[in-house]
């Protein structure tokens, strides 16, 4: 078994952390949920009185309205919800794909027509 010394371990960390800044997806994917943060408590795709999670109801849009698999798993929080970054990495894709600007702020982000 060996050792990896101080000085390896902080060249590999510092070569991740390049990576992470130099993906713009991921930069815009996290200023996205900062700023779902400031304006939601709770997932703006949670209906509280249900339980469910709109997000998983459009993808499973073919499905009978209430099919257990639309139960959201979280209780309305979205921090680090796979199925909300999967929502924002998917509205990145479309917005690269159409060579439109990307919205600074998430409220303008669910004004815009994906």
């Amino acid at each position: 078994m060996s050792k990896i010394s101080e000085e390896e371990y902080r060249k590999a960390l510092l070569k991740i952390e390049e990576k992470e800044r130099k993906d713009p997806k991921k930069k815009w994917v996290s200023r996205m949920m900062r700023s779902a943060k400031q304006y939601y408590k709770l997932c703006p795709y949670y209906d509280k009185k249900t339980g469910e999670c709109f997000q998983k109801k459009s993808k499973e849009k073919y499905m009978n309205l209430g099919t257990p698999g639309t139960r959201c798993d979280r209780e309305g929080r979205f921090d680090n919800c796979p199925v909300f970054i999967a929502y924002i990495e998917d509205a990145y894709d479309e917005i690269a794909k159409r060579g439109l600007q990307l919205p600074m702020d998430f409220q303008d982000l669910s004004l815009m027509a994906i």
